[in-house]
């Protein structure tokens, strides 16, 4: 084998993962102006965000719908992947819990102009909704396992139920100043705690 075969692959990993980042930081960028500016937002000032040029995005992603539907995704997963990475640094699996919530408000919260868009006729939004619920509900399963297992919440709400719930308090939370949607939330999280019997002792 040549040495210049041997360097070829550690190049060829190297550009892949810079090709990553740099999408990566393209999709964070285009998220940053939907949330301040809509959907609809010009792609020029998603290319200024991003330091691309438009040609860039256009290479990526054709079309609006195709950077819609990638922003969305890369937002899903992100909000998916928090939840075991939580799990592993927090305190106390509550704690994750909570702090997992916090971060699914957030995303709800922020999606601007993203829900009516998902509700139109585009056929490329279609498996948008399955995809949400495919990453999110076992994150979400897995850390009320965990806090339930280790005796700190209750047992008998479901994954789906509880982002439901979320999801219901956040409803026109973007539109609302004075409406604290994450605070509801960490008020939704409390009321699933378990509060430890104490048992006072019996004197004789």
């Amino acid at each position: 084998m040549k040495d210049s075969d041997q360097g070829a692959e550690p190049a060829a990993q190297s550009k892949r993962k810079d090709a990553r980042r740099n999408k990566e930081a393209l999709l964070d960028a285009a998220a940053e102006v939907f949330v301040t500016s809509g959907v609809e937002a010009p792609v020029r000032d998603i290319a200024a965000r991003a330091g691309v040029g438009l040609g860039t995005i256009y290479r990526h992603f054709p079309t609006r719908a195709e950077l819609i539907v990638a922003v969305y995704r890369h937002q899903v997963d992100a909000c998916a992947e928090a939840g075991p990475a939580l799990l592993a640094v927090g305190p106390t699996p509550y704690a994750a819990l909570g702090h997992w919530a916090g971060l699914f408000v957030d995303f709800l919260v922020t999606k601007h102009g993203l829900a009516t868009v998902l509700h139109s006729d585009n056929p490329a939004f279609d498996a948008l909704h399955t995809y949400f619920l495919d990453r999110l509900v076992p994150v979400c399963a897995q850390l009320l396992e965990s806090a339930a297992s280790a005796g700190e919440v209750r047992s008998d709400v479901t994954a789906y139920e509880l982002m439901r719930g979320i999801g219901n308090l956040c409803i026109g939370a973007e539109s609302d100043p004075r409406y604290d949607a994450r605070r509801l939330a960490e008020t939704l999280i409390a009321g699933l705690r378990v509060t430890p019997v104490v048992r006072s002792s019996l004197r004789g």
